[in-house]
C-alpha cells in the first residue's frame, strides 16, 4: 500500500491499545464507565476520518453516549462483556481501522487512479458443496465438484490486501465445509476480518474453540424463523441445529448474526417479537435481511413479495432497529436501506463477489462476469466491462428504495451485459438476461408506484422520482 508503514503500524498498534483499554475499563463495571471510553474511542477516530466526517458529525457521536442507559449504550456494553475480548477486539480492529479507515482510504486512491470500482468488501464462496438444500436457495443450483483451493484463496485475500481490501465475506455452498481452510485463512491474514454465512449445522465445540484464537472470524446463521418456518425450506431438524450452534457459540463468546430470506411466505415472522426476543436470548447481535430473489431455473417467483408485504418490511425494520423502543439488536435491509448507502453497492461500487469457479460477479444475485481470478489478477477483475457498466450506471434510479438493476429495474441488467459482452456464470444452467427480466418485470410494475409514494413521503425536498410534485 501507498500509506507509510511505519505511520500504518503506530496508528493500528495505537488503536489496538485503546479497544484494549476500553474493554477493560468497561467489561463488569456497568454501563457508566461507557461514555468515558467511547469518548476516548471517539477522539482517538476524528483527526483519522476527519476528512470522510465533518466534525458535526463526530459532536453528534459524542453527545449520543452521553446516556449511559441508552438502548444502543446497553447494548454496547452486553457485547463488550458477552463476546470474547480477544474476538472483539479484533473484528473492530481490522474492522474499523483496517477496513474503514486505512485501507478504506487506499481503495478510494484506487478508484481515482484506474477510473473504476473499487470495492472494500469482497464476498467468495470457498466451495458449493452445501449438506442442505434449501427450497429457493441462489446457492444451491451450482455443483457440487467446485472448490477453491486454499492455496487461491490465500492468493486472493493476499491480492485483496494489497487494494486495502480488509473484509471479507464467505458465502456458498456451505463455507464450514471448508472449516479448517478458512481458520487456516484467518490465521495468515490477521489484519482481515472473515465473516462466514453459514447454516450453522457444522459448528461444534471445537471449531468454537479454535475461532477463540484466531480471533478475526464472525458469523451470519441462515434462520427462516422458529421451528418448522426454518424446517421447512432447510429440512427436518435444521432449526434444532442451528439453536444448538448458537448456544455453543454464546457459550465461547463469538460474534455472530443471522441472514434471513424474507419471502411473501415468511416476512412478518422473522420480524415478529417473539422470533427477535429468541434471537437476543441465544446471543444474536445482529440481522441481516436479504429480500428473496427469484434467480435460476424454476426459481418460484410466488416468494416475492407484493407492494404491501415490502413496506411493511421498510416500517418495521426500521422500528426494531430505533433509537429508542424496538429491540437491542442491529438490522439491515439489504433491499430497503439503499438510501443509507446511495443504492446500488455491487459491481465493485462497495462488493464483488466470486463464486467457486472463480468468476467475479458483480453480485451475490447477478450472475454475469467478464473476468476469472484463475486467469487474470483481482485488480484485472475488477476492471472488467461489466463493472464498468456498473461504474458508468450507478446509482441506477435515484429512488433509493428502487436500487436493483436487476429486482427494480430489470431492463437495465441486460442493457449492460450486452454492451459489455458479459456470459452467464450460472452454474445450473446459462440464463439468459431476458428470462431475468420476465421474472422480476412484473414485480418492478407493481412496486415502483409504492416505493414512489414512500420516496416522495419520506424525502419531500428530493425532486427526483415521478411521484414529487415538483
Amino acid at each position: 500500500m501507498a500509506e507509510n508503514k511505519v505511520v500504518h503500524a503506530a496508528q493500528r498498534a495505537a488503536f489496538s491499545v485503546a479497544i484494549d483499554a476500553a474493554i477493560k475499563a468497561v467489561r463488569g463495571k456497568g454501563t457508566e464507565h461507557m461514555t468515558e471510553e467511547a469518548v476516548k474511542l471517539i477522539n482517538l477516530a476524528e483527526p483519522l476520518l476527519s476528512k470522510r466526517y465533518k466534525a458535526s458529525a463526530f459532536d453528534a457521536a459524542r453527545k449520543f453516549v452521553q446516556d449511559p442507559n441508552g438502548k444502543w449504550m446497553e447494548y454496547a456494553y452486553r457485547a463488550i462483556n458477552e463476546i470474547d475480548p480477544h474476538i472483539l477486539k479484533m473484528n473492530v480492529l481490522n474492522l474499523g481501522y483496517e477496513g474503514m479507515f486505512s485501507g478504506y482510504n487506499y481503495v478510494m486512491e484506487l478508484r481515482k487512479k484506474y477510473d473504476c470500482n473499487m470495492p472494500w468488501i469482497l464476498l467468495f464462496d470457498p466451495t458449493a458443496s452445501c449438506n442442505l438444500h434449501c427450497k429457493g436457495c441462489w446457492a444451491a443450483e451450482y455443483g457440487k465438484t467446485l472448490n477453491l483451493t486454499y492455496e487461491e484463496m490465500d492468493k486472493l485475500v493476499t491480492e485483496g490486501e494489497e487494494l486495502g481490501i480488509h473484509w471479507y465475506m464467505c458465502t456458498g455452498g456451505e463455507p464450514m465445509c471448508r472449516k479448517n481452510d478458512l481458520l487456516k485463512l484467518a490465521a495468515a491474514h490477521q489484519n482481515s476480518v472473515f465473516h462466514l454465512f453459514t447454516n450453522g449445522t457444522l459448528i461444534d465445540e471445537e471449531f468454537c474453540k479454535e475461532v477463540q484464537k484466531v480471533g478475526n472470524m464472525a458469523f451470519f446463521i441462515s434462520i427462516e424463523g422458529i421451528g418448522d418456518a426454518t424446517d421447512d425450506r432447510r429440512g427436518k431438524g435444521v432449526f434444532d441445529k442451528v439453536m444448538h450452534a448458537m448456544d455453543l457459540m454464546q457459550k465461547y463468546g463469538l460474534l455472530y448474526g443471522t441472514s434471513i430470506c424474507y419471502t411473501s411466505q415468511n416476512y412478518k415472522a422473522v420480524t415478529s417479537d417473539e422470533f427477535i426476543d429468541m434471537l437476543i436470548s441465544h446471543g444474536v447481535r445482529f440481522n441481516w435481511y436479504f429480500h428473496y430473489m427469484p434467480i435460476g431455473d424454476g426459481a418460484n417467483v410466488d416468494l416475492m413479495l407484493n407492494a404491501e408485504q415490502r413496506e411493511y418490511m421498510i416500517h418495521r425494520v426500521r422500528e426494531i432497529r430505533g433509537l429508542t423502543g424496538g429491540k437491542q439488536i442491529f438490522c439491515i435491509d439489504f433491499q430497503n436501506d439503499g438510501e443509507y448507502i446511495d443504492g446500488c453497492i455491487a459491481g465493485g461500487r462497495q462488493y464483488a463477489h466470486i463464486n467457486p469457479a472463480g468468476d467475479v460477479e458483480p453480485c451475490v444475485f447477478i450472475h454475469y462476469s467478464n473476468a476469472n481470478i484463475h486467469e487474470k489478477s483481482l485488480l484485472e477483475c475488477l476492471q472488467q466491462t461489466l463493472f464498468k457498466e456498473y461504474h458508468k450506471g450507478q446509482p441506477f434510479n435515484h429512488n433509493h428504495l428502487r436500487p436493483c438493476p436487476m429486482l427494480e429495474n430489470p431492463e437495465l441488467l441486460g442493457e449492460m451485459v450486452k454492451r459489455s459482452g458479459a456470459h452467464s456464470t450460472d452454474m445450473q444452467q446459462p440464463e439468459s438476461t431476458q428470462d431475468v427480466f420476465n421474472r422480476c418485470r412484473p414485480y418492478a410494475q407493481q412496486w415502483t408506484p409504492a416505493a414512489e409514494r414512500i420516496w416522495a413521503e419520506e424525502h419531500p425536498d428530493c425532486g427526483s422520482c415521478t411521484a414529487c410534485s415538483k
